[in-house]
């Protein structure tokens, strides 16, 4: 499939936003002393990450004035359940924002962030998860990498930020936690990479064409020129380019920031979770992109295969 930059943004920053808010209303739940002034900032952080979303969400429409169309297939559509549930997650954390600043502390809205939060995240894995005819999405694994990796960058924007405010007790916490889920994070993420290497495609050439010929050679692609069909479902990337990628992604997006997590928490380094931080964003963009390209479309076999 060909990326869209757009929606790489959109599910990367969204889930970090989510991942954040659900670590802010654990630890509000636990009963953890936490300074009104990091809470209500690291909810504004969190509904801006998820204003940035929803504002690259609309980057890959052709026409965004009828994106409120989306909602009316929320009956079948994945997708359109997303489109419902987005925005009243972006209502959930304001309306919890303004209970702070208002001295209302409830626990009906740290809860109902949790629920919204794993809505979403399942909403958004299965408009993916539902196209079984994408090996590479089509496994219980996409849920469970979308939800991870949310919750794990989220962890560690949470730890950034208790670090830069002195929120020491929240620190405490949430510094091994998001050690914790980004190793967990990178362990199945490796799984679905290794099952996806693995993969047979079930369509081939011949069932493509409709030619039965037990040797068939693709000699063009049957046009002299592009088409929808080959900028949508192609990334047009090479093999070593998809290498380097994954390596990069691998790296920055759990490696390094997994050793950056164990330095802070092992010497209460503000500077070690910053840079967690800073080194597992781009990394997590790669993650999403590889995410996207890796996916053969079926029709690629007949559009994109030339020998």
């Amino acid at each position: 499939m060909n990326p869209a930059f757009s929606v790489v943004v959109f599910t990367t920053v969204a889930g970090a936003a989510q991942g954040l808010v659900v670590a802010l209303a654990l630890a509000v739940l636990a009963g953890m002393p936490l300074a009104p002034g990091f809470l209500g900032l690291s909810l504004i952080v969190a509904e801006a990450m998820l204003l940035v979303g929803l504002g690259a969400s609309f980057g890959h429409l052709g026409r965004p004035e009828r994106a409120w169309r989306a909602v009316l297939m929320w009956r079948t559509s994945w997708l359109s359940r997303e489109v419902i549930v987005l925005p009243s997650f972006i209502a959930v954390v304001a309306l919890w924002w303004l209970a702070l600043r208002n001295g209302v502390h409830s626990p009906w809205l740290p809860l109902a962030a949790i629920a919204v939060a794993a809505l979403l995240w399942y909403c958004t894995a299965m408009i993916y998860a539902c196209l079984r005819f994408i090996q590479e999405w089509a496994q219980p694994l996409t849920l469970v990498n979308f939800a991870l990796i949310g919750l794990a960058s989220g962890l560690v924007l949470a730890s950034a930020l208790a670090a830069l405010m002195g929120e020491q007790t929240l620190l405490g916490v949430s510094g091994p936690c998001a050690l914790a889920v980004t190793l967990a994070a990178w362990g199945t993420r490796t799984l679905s990479l290794r099952r996806n290497a693995a993969l047979v495609p079930r369509s081939t050439l011949q069932t493509a064409t409709g030619i039965r010929a037990p040797k068939l050679v693709q000699k063009s692609m049957g046009m002299s020129a592009g088409s929808f069909n080959t900028r949508e479902f192609f990334h047009g990337a090479s093999r070593a380019a998809l290498k380097q990628v994954k390596l990069g992604f691998i790296v920055l997006g759990f490696a390094l920031p997994a050793l950056l997590l164990l330095w802070g928490i092992a010497a209460q380094s503000t500077l070690a979770f910053v840079l967690a931080l800073l080194v597992q964003a781009p990394g997590l963009l790669a993650e999403r992109w590889f995410f996207f390209a890796q996916a053969r479309h079926p029709q690629n076999l007949y559009y994109q295969v030339v020998s």
